[in-house]
């Protein structure tokens, strides 16, 4: 195996995985145990299948209709047609490496032989993963019960041959042409197989995986940010200690201060105040900035926890057990994953607000101690950084209305069959922009620390080593600051890039060491 295959095996997988395969384009291989133990699997369904009795799932309808017993002529009908049925989700498409891990998650679940899925269906899964095959998936249909039906179903279409799906160029086309251009067979499923297919928390848990990778590269960032913010703000670091860390044991707090300590190592800025212009104490947002980020920590750790028993599950409804029994249960409900999905929302938009905060003190020449108006290189002539900052307040406000948890709500559905509801899906894709919202922001602070610390550079203090390395590294990637010859639009897109893609801490890390 090389690092760009992902063999699936029978016992879940890890979240670089996931990430890999939704965001690497890695290859996907069946390993042999799991196709021994498909085949194994789908012996004790036939068997099932060809009993007179009814069995949930292999010879009866679904959910509220579970009580028909579905004669054998019929039964390849009914799997194609729960798939063809369930495929209802409309508005805009979801994100190509979304419906990636959704089809890899799932694949995972039905190579763990649980599911009585036969391997030659495990087989094009994986097939049309390699193939670079993009079902069209739709934000909306899912309610994060009996699993993400909506998008799976969607998903399993594509297998069939059937719907839209996007090729390797972009190009969206009907699925039959891909697949057949690809050389891959459209699959005709048997009992249980398109039940199998639709049926687990694929879709919110790939989302959850990708944003605690996020949301992680962010925590770090904004503990730089707020080191450069405490520094251009003459505060002082000795709230940083870490024996005042030690007397409230959080762990989060702990890595938090620690960072920021690293980045405001040999500062000639950092209480500075303290000759001139005393202050008892710095501003909740400065001080407070490692009790903030780092119980955010925890809760990213948290939510890895949840993630990686869910990575370790096969989540499907009726499941196949190791002896040889078939029971319905209730493991496709989506609750673990939604709460921390709306959890991490919710100090994403704490994040976010205290983050805000500092940008406004950067700005206002009453609190700033000393930098001119709104950072800008003439005021009153331009109006420098005053507008990023209504920006920045914008995604705020957006934040604290994301932060609205969705899995307190639940509708019923299917006639009262499944009358509670986690609500999932929109927990994960609310998380999604919130994520996107919480890089802009904490991409601000960047663009106005760096500035306010160019600017006491020129005051004649001296920056920290971290700090000055995090300038140069915006500048060389082309994110432009004000000058003083010409006024330069803000150049926020470029700095949440930055940000973005982890190049912040990347720039830092060879000056301050390895950040938590």
């Amino acid at each position: 195996m090389d690092m760009h295959t992902v063999v699936v095996g029978t016992s879940g997988t890890t979240a670089q995985d996931v990430i890999a395969v939704a965001r690497g384009n890695a290859r996907v291989e069946l390993s042999a145990a799991a196709v021994g133990a498909l085949a194994a699997a789908r012996e004790v369904i036939d068997a099932l299948a060809a009993k007179p009795e009814p069995v949930y799932g292999v010879s009866t309808g679904f959910g509220a209709l579970a009580s028909r017993h579905i004669s054998p002529e019929l039964r390849a009908q009914l799997q194609r047609n729960i798939v063809r049925s369930h495929a209802a989700g409309m508005g805009p498409r979801v994100e190509r490496e979304v419906v990636r891990a959704l089809m890899f998650l799932r694949l995972k679940t039905v190579a763990s032989g649980h599911t009585g899925v036969r391997p030659e269906i495990a087989q094009t899964m994986a097939d049309v993963l390699n193939a670079g095959i993009t079902p069209v998936v739709h934000e909306y249909g899912s309610l994060g019960c009996s699993g993400d039906l909506a998008p799976l179903s969607h998903c399993a279409l594509t297998l069939m041959g059937e719907g839209d799906a996007e090729g390797p160029d972009g190009t969206v086309r009907p699925a039959g042409e891909l697949l057949a251009a690809h050389g891959i067979t459209p699959v005709e499923l048997r009992e249980k197989e398109g039940l199998a297919l639709l049926n687990g928390t694929d879709g919110m848990l790939g989302m959850l995986v990708m944003a605690i990778a996020d949301l992680q590269n962010l925590y770090t960032s904004a503990d730089i940010t707020a080191a450069l913010s405490l520094e251009a703000l003459l505060g002082t670091d000795k709230v940083l200690a870490p024996e005042l860390h030690a007397i409230r044991p959080h762990p989060g707090q702990g890595a938090s201060a620690d960072n920021m300590l690293r980045v405001l190592a040999g500062s000639g800025l950092t209480g500075h105040h303290q000759d001139d212009a005393p202050r008892v104490q710095d501003a909740y947002s400065v001080r407070c900035a490692p009790q903030v980020n780092g119980a955010g920590r925890d809760t990213l750790a948290h939510a890895r926890l949840v993630a990686d028993r869910e990575l370790a599950a096969a989540v499907d409804n009726p499941v196949v057990l190791s002896d040889g029994r078939v029971e319905s249960n209730g493991n496709f409900h989506g609750a673990p994953v939604a709460y921390v999905l709306d959890f991490l929302a919710i100090v994403a938009a704490d994040l976010g607000s205290i983050t805000e905060r500092r940008t406004d003190r950067l700005l206002d020449k009453n609190r700033s101690h000393g930098l001119p108006p709104f950072l800008a290189d003439d005021a009153g002539v331009d109006s420098g950084l005053m507008i990023a900052q209504y920006t920045q307040a914008a995604l705020v406000s957006e934040m604290k209305r994301l932060a609205v948890p969705a899995s307190a709500d639940s509708i019923p559905s299917s006639a009262m069959q499944e009358d509670h509801v986690s609500m999932g899906w929109s927990a994960a894709r609310k998380l999604r922009t919130a994520v996107e919202n919480l890089a802009r922001i904490v991409a601000v602070e960047l663009y106005a620390a760096t500035r306010a610390i160019e600017l006491r550079a020129a005051q004649g203090l001296t920056p920290a080593p971290a700090s000055l390395a995090a300038v140069e590294a915006l500048r060389e990637a082309g994110v432009e600051g004000p000058g003083p010859d010409r006024f330069l639009s803000p150049d926020l897109a470029a700095a949440d890039a930055f940000v973005r893609a982890g190049k912040l801490v990347a720039a830092v890390e060879p000056v301050t060491g390895q950040l938590a």
